[in-house]
């Protein structure tokens, strides 16, 4: 089976699960870009992010007897989030390794699905570690947050909706902005755009920019730090050994905001779309909205990928509307 075409399977697979996401537009942020912006706002997506299309579609293909003894998976909190939905809409056991300093709504929400929550130092402890381990002994079946065929092909159905919509806005070419961490969204909206002439662009956080300059060097490359971004969705320590290639062969060259930026799309987001956007999730705005030389074409499409942001950096975000 081709890349798309499983795809398209996971998008048969979560049709009536997933909810298809709108593509918003605001003539203040097309003002402010130079070009039609279109956000795709995934931070309207059950559990808060597109986090759940991976999920849903990584547990359905497990075997039954697997899939039974339950699931173990490893997050700041989205991939968490659509973990324990979907293993609770299965009826099967969940436990999810989360970061001490992941976002404490996160962490809330993550526990009031149902899942068991390991919490770990990101500076000084290793996921992978803990997640192989606690794997082995309970038995229990490891989804990772992006490394995974089927979680990407999952991702990849926002680039199916993607090209869907565009194609009935007549929009033929354009940068398709996408949020990253480790990339299992950004290669599967890649591959889920690959019959069209949009182009999948991967956005991060200034300084954690593994993926950007992995693509520069041709070669995966490791971020010297893992934590000092309010962008906390999307920090990883390098793309994926699975994404990576597909990153390579089909996106464009990657993009970075500062988390200032990050905070200014959040609120514009809320004041011109009526979207609540967490920092990790608005790079991709970010980018369109500050950085639009570095964008080609008449039209920019931007993935809003989440919303789970705490109460307080809201607020904070909001602020930057005052000057």
């Amino acid at each position: 089976m081709s890349n798309l075409a499983r795809i398209r399977q996971a998008a048969g697979v979560l049709d009536g699960v997933a909810r298809r996401t709108p593509l918003l537009s605001s003539p203040f942020l097309d003002e402010i870009a130079g070009r039609r912006v279109l956000v795709k706002a995934e931070c309207l997506q059950h559990t808060g992010s597109f986090k759940l299309r991976g999920a849903w579609f990584a547990i359905s293909q497990l075997p039954e007897g697997d899939r039974a003894r339950g699931v173990i998976a490893f997050s700041s909190g989205n991939h968490a989030q659509g973990v324990a939905y979907a293993a609770r809409a299965a009826g099967i056991p969940a436990v999810i390794i989360m970061p001490q300093d992941a976002p404490a709504l996160k962490i809330a929400n993550t526990r009031a699905l149902g899942a068991e929550v390991v919490l770990y130092d990101r500076a000084t402890e290793d996921r992978d570690a803990i997640g192989a381990e606690l794997s082995t002994t309970r038995g229990l079946s490891l989804i990772k947050p992006f490394d995974n065929a089927d979680v990407i092909a999952g991702q990849g159905t926002v680039g199916l909706e993607i090209a869907q919509d565009a194609a009935a806005l007549g929009i033929e070419q354009a940068d398709v902005l996408v949020c990253c961490g480790g990339g299992g969204l950004t290669s599967g909206v890649a591959l889920g755009l690959s019959e069209t002439r949009l182009r999948a662009r991967p956005v991060e956080p200034e300084g954690f920019d593994d993926v950007a300059r992995s693509l520069r060097e041709g070669k995966i490359v490791h971020n010297a730090a893992l934590t000092g971004s309010i962008c906390d969705a999307i920090i990883t320590p390098a793309p994926g050994q699975i994404t990576f290639p597909i990153l390579a062969q089909r996106c464009g060259p990657g993009l970075t905001v500062t988390d200032d930026q990050a905070l200014q799309a959040v609120a514009l987001a809320f004041q011109r779309l009526k979207i609540v956007v967490e920092p990790g999730g608005a790079v991709s705005l970010a980018a369109a909205l500050f950085h639009p030389a570095l964008v080609e074409g008449d039209t920019v499409i931007c993935v809003a990928t989440g919303g789970n942001v705490d109460a307080a950096m809201f607020t904070r975000a909001l602020t930057t509307l005052e000057g």
